[in-house]
């Protein structure tokens, strides 16, 4: 059996009609959104409207949110106070298409500098599904308390 092979726990379904100008909604109901295309991307950039990369930033910070404050309860440290701020870019890449690129900030008042930088750095290389997905596929930085994690 590969790493790669899951025994689902979960599974999340979507419909997507229209693209990016359309809708995307969950099949269960429990989140629906109407999409268009940004204005800095030609498209009408509608009020009211979201787009997949709000989707996947939204997904991603709870997502490793979680795998931090789960990993600080192994580690009996105090992450009560974590917060994930997730930036999502798309844009054209050099080998030609688009791609994507995360920036992600994340902030932990309570622990001490080393603490939380090897808190995130576990989250990113051992807990997180996002991570473990994107790993080796987008561009990913991330900052803890303000300081670049190498």
């Amino acid at each position: 059996m590969s790493e790669n092979t899951i025994k689902p726990l979960v599974t999340a379904v979507a419909r997507s009609s229209g693209g990016r100008d359309g809708r995307v909604e969950a099949t269960d109901g429990s989140v629906g959104v109407n999409l268009s295309v940004p204005k800095a991307m030609g498209g009408k950039g509608l009020p009211d409207t979201t787009t997949p990369e709000h989707l996947f930033a939204c997904g991603y910070a709870a997502c490793f949110c979680s795998a931090v404050e789960f990993l600080a309860g192994r580690h009996k440290l105090n992450a009560i106070d974590v917060s994930v701020t997730c930036e999502v870019s798309v844009g054209p890449r050099d080998g030609g298409g688009y791609g994507l690129a995360v920036a992600m900030a994340v902030e932990l008042p309570s622990l001490e500098q080393d603490d939380a930088m090897a808190l995130v750095t576990e989250a990113h290389e051992e807990t997180c599904p996002y991570s473990h997905a994107t790993r080796g596929n987008i561009d990913i930085a991330f900052t803890v308390k303000g300081q670049p994690l190498d």
